[in-house]
């Protein structure tokens, strides 16, 4: 049975005796091995993060159990998110496990509805709000500095806390840290939580590269994207949150940010399924899909060994 993110990672966590030992089983998800990817890449090893493993099929969950604690710690009673799916399912499924109520806040048309319906059976509170993500964050963020509930979006450094322990686990399945790492990136929180615990570990450090999608690509051009559109919804976010810690994480890596097509994205998408036994949603599929074409994604990872001051060997793609 796996114990869960506060059991596991206590000591590296901003635990109390007064935080709840709340877990739904996140965490110990599995690496595995895709050797066809690799050898498309270059990669000697290339290694899936598998975080549909979750409980709610999501890595969020890892940073959502500790949010959670922490407000029930703090005697909040209520929570409020901004979600295109991801987020609303993991904050109403650990709400309902603490005992708190959570509302969650959604861009109308522009949600995952399989995960919006996950939000909807654990009892959630939700409001359709006209417009895109970018403008429901700003929505939820006025309404708890207004309230004092809790907000669970990743601007809440507890999130950021609990997703770096995914860090801890490719470096402990690896036997060491991988020379690279892509990862999606949409509001930017996952990117700059692997790279806290990657700085955590010790100097040895990976290549960050972070794949956002051309009709939603912000950090890329450098400026927002006032109407971010693609089919990756996770990702179709125009004015990312954790921006600066996100530039930071890529900047001192050596990594890159580069943007690629829904073609790419899809096609990585597949090959994911046939080639690797990996069922994923478009936007888990955009990290990958630099096996998947000839763009920028392919680019980015051939140049890993130019950006990192070791040979790229190992690589990870969340």
């Amino acid at each position: 049975m796996k114990r869960g993110v506060l059991a596991r990672w206590a000591a590296h966590l901003p635990l109390t005796e007064k935080t709840p030992h709340l877990t739904l089983g996140e965490g110990d998800t599995p690496l595995i091995s895709a050797p066809t990817l690799a050898r498309d890449v270059g990669c000697a090893e290339l290694w899936l993060k598998f975080e549909g493993q979750n409980p709610t099929g999501s890595f969020k969950d890892r940073g959502m159990v500790v949010a959670v604690a922490k407000a029930v710690e703090a005697g909040v009673h209520s929570a409020v998110c901004a979600s295109t799916g991801n987020t609303s399912a993991s904050a109403a499924a650990y709400c309902a496990a603490a005992g708190i109520r959570c509302n969650v806040v959604v861009p109308e048309g522009k949600v995952a509805l399989g995960k919006l319906a996950q939000a909807v059976a654990h009892g959630a509170r939700i409001v359709v709000l006209r417009g895109n993500f970018d403008a429901a964050l700003i929505r939820v963020r006025e309404i708890a500095g207004r309230t004092g509930i809790a907000l669970l979006n990743s601007v809440n450094p507890h999130r950021i806390e609990g997703q770096k322990t995914a860090a801890f686990e490719i470096a402990e399945a690896l036997g060491e840290v991988p020379h690279a790492v892509a990862l999606p990136v949409g509001n930017a929180g996952n990117i700059s939580a692997y790279w806290r615990g990657f700085r955590e570990l010790g100097e040895r450090r990976p290549v960050m590269l972070g794949f956002q999608a051309t009709g939603a690509a912000p950090l890329v051009s450098g400026v927002p994207v006032a109407e971010p559109e693609t089919i990756a919804t996770a990702i179709r976010i125009g004015n990312p949150a954790s921006w600066k810690t996100a530039v930071e994480a890529q900047r001192d890596s050596g990594g890159l940010f580069a943007a690629v097509t829904d073609e790419e994205i899809l096609t990585a998408y597949r090959r994911l399924s046939s080639e690797a036994g990996v069922f994923c949603e478009p936007a888990s599929a955009a990290g990958s899909s630099a096996t998947g074409g000839p763009r920028a994604g392919a680019d980015a990872m051939a140049d890993c060994g130019s950006l990192s001051p070791w040979p790229v060997s190992t690589a990870t793609i969340v």
